[in-house]
C-alpha cells in the first residue's frame, strides 16, 4: 500500500474552529466560532474540538509558550485528514484549521495571523481572509500565494505570481501590505533541516541511539508509544518518525496525539504508533500493555520488550554511517 495523503484536494482548508478548553474532564469543548459557518459534518464538530485538548484538563493548566501541534483523522477512503492547531498560553482557547493538505508549516504561520486578528478583533477582515483562502484552488507544488489586503483593510488579493525577491526572503513582507506570503511545499520529497519544523524538533529531542531503536521498531511493525509534556514537541517527533521509513509506509493505527476518550487505544493488538501527552502515562500504564515499545522524549528514555536494534544489520545501525 502506498501513502495515505489524499491526492488533488478540492480546498487548501474544509474547515477553521476555535474552541474553548472545559475546565473539568467529563466535559466537552466548546465552539467559540467556526468557518464556513455552514460546515455539514455535524459528527465532525463534535468530535474534532475534543482532539484539540489532549491532555489532563485538570492537571495541566498552563505553558509557558504557545504550542502548534498536528492530529490525524482517517476518512472512510484510508485518506489523511490533518488538524493543525495552535494553543493558547494559558490554554483557554485553540485554533484549528482542518485540512487534507498536510503544509504543516504554512497552516501554524496561518493560525498566528488568524490570532493575531482575533487579538485585534479585526473580525471582518479575518472573515474575508478566511473566506478567500477557503474559494481558492490548491496551488501547485512550490507556487508562491501571497493575500495582500488594501491600505483600507477592506479588500483582499490573492497573488500567484512567482517574486524572486519574496520567494528568496521567505518572509512577509512589509506590515500593512501583505497579510501572508507563504510557497505550497512539495510533500512528495524528504524533509530537510531546518525547513522542516517536524524533522528539527526530532533532532533536537530525541538522541541518535534512540532513533535508531525506534526506526528498528517501526520496521518490526511493534506497538510504539512516544510521550512528552510539551504537544508541540510530540507530534512533531510523531510526524517526523515516519519520514525514517522513506520509501516505505506506516500503515497500521497512527495517532500522532491521542485524546482521552481514546485512551483505549493503547490497548489494542494490532501495531500502532500513538503520541501521548504525560499528564495521560499514568491512567495508560495502568492498562493491559503487552509488548509495548515507549520513548519517553522528555527523559530520552526508551522501553522495549524486543531485540530490534540487535537483529538488523550492523551496518544499518553503525552510528558512524548514520552520521
Amino acid at each position: 500500500m502506498g501513502s495515505r495523503i489524499k491526492e488533488n484536494p478540492q480546498k487548501i482548508f474544509d474547515l477553521f474552529f476555535e474552541a474553548a478548553c472545559p475546565t473539568l474532564a467529563e466535559d466537552d469543548p466548546q465552539v467559540l466560532r467556526q468557518f464556513p459557518p455552514e460546515f455539514d459534518d455535524q459528527d465532525s464538530i463534535q468530535i474534532l474540538p475534543k482532539f484539540c485538548f489532549p491532555f489532563d484538563v485538570e492537571r495541566v493548566k498552563e505553558s509557558p509558550t504557545i504550542q502548534h501541534f498536528t492530529f490525524v483523522l482517517t476518512d472512510m477512503d484510508g485518506k489523511q485528514r490533518f488538524g493543525f492547531c495552535r494553543l493558547a498560553v494559558a490554554f483557554r482557547t485553540c485554533l484549528c484549521i482542518l485540512s487534507y493538505v498536510p503544509w504543516f508549516e504554512v497552516f501554524y504561520k496561518i493560525l498566528n495571523y488568524i490570532a493575531d486578528n482575533l487579538a485585534k478583533e479585526q473580525f471582518t477582515e479575518l472573515d474575508v481572509f478566511l473566506s478567500a483562502l477557503y474559494l481558492h484552488p490548491v496551488p501547485d507544488l512550490n507556487s508562491p500565494i501571497s493575500l495582500e489586503f488594501d491600505l483600507k483593510m477592506t479588500k483582499l488579493k490573492i497573488s500567484t505570481e512567482k517574486d524572486p525577491n519574496k520567494q528568496d526572503k521567505r518572509q512577509d513582507p512589509d506590515p500593512g501590505a501583505a497579510s501572508v506570503y507563504f510557497i505550497a511545499p512539495d510533500q512528495g520529497k524528504l524533509p530537510t533541516i531546518p525547513e522542516s519544523r517536524n524533522l528539527t524538533e526530532f533532532v533536537v529531542a530525541v538522541d541518535a541511539n534512540n532513533m535508531l531503536r525506534l526506526y528498528a521498531s517501526l520496521l518490526h511493525e511493534r506497538r510504539i508509544l512516544l510521550t512528552t509534556r510539551k504537544l508541540s514537541t510530540l507530534t512533531a517527533c510523531v510526524q517526523a518518525s515516519l519520514s525514517m521509513l522513506h520509501p516505505m509506509h506506516w500503515q497500521h493505527i497512527y495517532i500522532p496525539v491521542l485524546p482521552s476518550h481514546l485512551l483505549d487505544y493503547c490497548c489494542a493488538p494490532m501495531p500502532y504508533l500513538i503520541g501521548i501527552h504525560t499528564s495521560f502515562m499514568e491512567r495508560v500504564r495502568s492498562k493491559a500493555l503487552e509488548d509495548v515499545v515507549i520513548l519517553n522524549i522528555d527523559s530520552n528514555t526508551f522501553e522495549s520488550p524486543f531485540q530490534d536494534l540487535e537483529n538488523l544489520p550492523s551496518d544499518v545501525v553503525s552510528i558512524d554511517f548514520i552520521k
